[in-house]
Parts: structure tokens; sequence; C-alpha cells
């Protein structure tokens, strides 16, 4: 009896936790193929699958929504964000790490608060200083606050793996004639690659996605996010639902495959240092 109520629970769970996962990814396939259909079949019933599939959403969502420009736009901030944190929050981190100095433990301590820090309610502090030194609607605008509040994350993530790589490591190395240099690049840095893989998804979700500074900071056509693009897609009275769908669609599919590409070190990076044997 026990063997076959552990059985009945455990398919029990697996049921359960397939509508869970089915629930999580049935809107992502409807936005798929509700994007390849027209206006009409989508009035009439938005849940049936296209009558005949086309891509004329997506070629309106590129040439009248623009959606190549904010394309490239969100890619070149995004790039750029991740970059920046993840070499800034590295270095950092490894001082902090590895050298012992006055005030360490306060300036640590400092970082770390800045993830408690609500960003968007500096949003307006932000835009007065961006304004009062020029630094309103260019192309590099966005990756200063980007970079700013990701990098508090980033120091905390390296800072505790690194704390993890056996010292030993770098002195064998230094025993070998390597340089400090080298010895940072070519060994510490390729051990955290957990911890990057994992600040290249969160910082490029989070720049990729992020709407409110891109709003205020950014007034030129030619220099707006996707996020700020979809809004495009709205009128004051109605709305082109297929074509946003695909726009949609075209935001999302960098997500996923960045997620994909990077999944396999999410855990192993976000749980670096938790234990220590």
């Amino acid at each position: 009896m026990t063997k076959t109520a552990n059985r009945i629970s455990q398919i029990a769970i697996n049921v359960f936790l397939f509508a869970v996962s089915l629930s999580c990814i049935f809107p992502l396939i409807w936005m798929l193929y509700s994007s390849l259909k027209t206006s009409q079949e989508f009035d009439l019933n938005i849940m049936s699958l296209p009558s005949k599939p086309q891509f004329q959403n997506y070629i309106d969502a590129f040439e009248i929504g623009k959606m190549g420009t904010y394309f490239w736009n969100s890619a070149f901030v995004s790039l750029f964000t991740v970059i920046f944190t993840i070499l800034f929050g590295f270095f950092t981190a490894y001082i902090l790490a590895r050298f012992k100095f006055p005030f360490r433990n306060v300036i640590y301590f400092m970082f770390l608060t800045g993830m408690l820090i609500p960003v968007h309610g500096l949003l307006i502090p932000i835009f007065v200083e961006f304004k009062a030194l020029g630094l309103l609607d260019k192309r590099i605008t966005l990756i200063f606050p980007y970079v700013a509040f990701n990098l508090s994350m980033a120091i905390f993530l390296f800072e505790n793996f690194i704390k993890t790589v056996p010292i030993d490591v770098e002195e064998a190395a230094c025993i070998d004639g390597s340089s400090s240099t080298n010895t940072v690049f070519r060994i510490v840095l390729p051990l955290c690659m957990p911890v990057i893989s994992t600040s290249i998804i969160l910082f490029f979700l989070g720049a990729w996605n992020e709407f409110p500074f891109a709003l205020v900071l950014i007034k030129s056509a030619e220099l707006r996010t996707l996020p700020i693009g979809l809004t495009n897609f709205n009128g004051q009275y109605t709305a082109n639902y297929t074509q946003m769908l695909a726009a949609m669609v075209i935001v999302v599919l960098p997500v996923v495959v960045v997620y994909l590409a990077f999944a396999k070190k999410v855990m192993q990076g976000m749980t670096a240092g938790a234990v220590k044997g």
C-alpha cells in the first residue's frame, strides 16, 4: 500500500508540474501562432490557429513599426551594459575578495546596500543630473544607469565566487612566472564562468526589458529601445494586435536564445560560495 500511495503521489506531482509548465509555455506558443494570423482572423477568434500562416505582420513590424532600429538600439545598450557591468563587477569583487585594506567591509557593505535601493525612485534625480551634464537623449545615455544599478549584484556574485577559488592556484601561477594581470585574466576570470553566465542572463534581461528609464531619458525616435517601440502599435482608440504580437516575438526571441545558451550555469553561479567544504 505504501508503494502504491507513493506512486500515486509521484504521478500527481508530475501531472501538476506538467500543468504548471504548460501554463507558462502556452502564452509564448499562443503569441507565436497568433502573430501569423491576419487581423480579421484574430478578431474572429483569438485562440484559433491561423488558417494560412503569413509573415506580413513581421514585415510590417520592421518597415512600419521600425522594429529594426529599436532592435539595434536595445542590442547596443544591452551588450555594453553586460560587458561593462561584468568587467567593473569582477575587478571590484577581486580586490574586495583578495586584499585586506582599511574600510574594506564598509565599502563592501555600501555596494551591497545598492541592491536595496528602489532604482526607479531615483528616476527624477537622474533625469535632472543627466540634463545638467548634457547626457540626455544620446546613444550611451541608458548604459550609465543600467551599469550603476547592476553593479551591486555583480560584485556580490563575483566576490562570493572568487572566495571559493583557492589562493594556491594564483600562488602556483606566480611561482611559474605568471604576472598578476595574466593570472587574473587567464586563470581567475575563466574560473568565474558560472557567475559570468548568470550575470549575462540577469543583466541582459534587465537592460533588454527596461522601460521607465528608456522612456524618460530618451526622446529621439531613432534612439528608442524595443520596450518603447512596442507602444507604437497602440493607438488612442485601437491597436493592431497581430502586428504587436509579431513585434513581441521579435522582442522575446533574443531573450530565449540568451537564456538557453547560458541556462546550465545559472544555478551554479547563483549558489556559488553558499556552501564551503
